[in-house]
């Protein structure tokens, strides 16, 4: 039961963010006069879109960090937002950047077999406060299963994979950390709310 109101809370929360940030670009670009049914079909176009984020939402902001990976993949870390649940949800878009299919690394799931079980997941990445000198991993449900964006396998050429990944919050007063996940360069991103 908590696993199901977890993921609808979730799939509100990511549906909610799209419509607002889709609503507020509509009504900053309208040029007056008319353009009044504009952000009304963006919102409604974002609620069917389901519990995914939509690819053009990285593409209308400019990213925290841009992480490099293996073979051409490349990770835009679109926000880092603290809600009041006491958790931080790190969302952005996976891109293959290279003319050829790229199988998803089993390293990103990280190495805990608890993880691991549950199949490919973002599972490795970890929060680091220098500052507060604390790594934090993943949330998982009670089932154990990273509360990360899961099932992808392969990024074809040229696509790009909205992601997203939970962590417990570092204390209210810390808004700096380093973004990490296996494989890829460290960034440093800035936490809001």
């Amino acid at each position: 039961m908590s696993i199901r109101f977890t993921a609808k809370a979730r799939r509100g929360l990511v549906a909610l963010t799209v419509a607002t940030g889709l609503a507020l670009g509509a009504v900053g670009c309208g040029g007056g006069g008319g353009d009044d049914k504009k952000p009304e079909g963006s919102a409604s176009t974002s609620k069917t879109g389901g519990s995914r984020p939509s690819t053009q939402e990285g593409k209308s902001d400019t990213p925290l960090a841009e992480l490099k990976g293996p073979g051409g993949l490349l990770l835009d870390i679109t926000s880092a937002a603290r809600d009041t649940g006491g958790f931080v949800t790190v969302s952005g878009n996976l891109k293959n950047d290279s003319a050829k299919l790229i199988t998803i690394p089993a390293q990103l799931s990280g190495n805990e077999t608890e993880i691991i079980r549950n199949g490919r997941s973002f599972g490795g990445a970890t929060l680091v406060d220098s500052k507060g000198k604390k790594r934090y991993y993943v949330l998982r449900d009670t089932d154990g299963r990273p509360l990360t964006t899961t099932g992808v396998s392969s990024v074809k050429s040229g696509e790009t994979v909205p992601v997203f990944m939970q962590f417990p919050a570092p204390p209210a007063d810390t808004n700096q950390v380093s973004f990490q996940l296996p494989m890829f360069a460290p960034a440093d991103i800035t936490i809001s709310g």
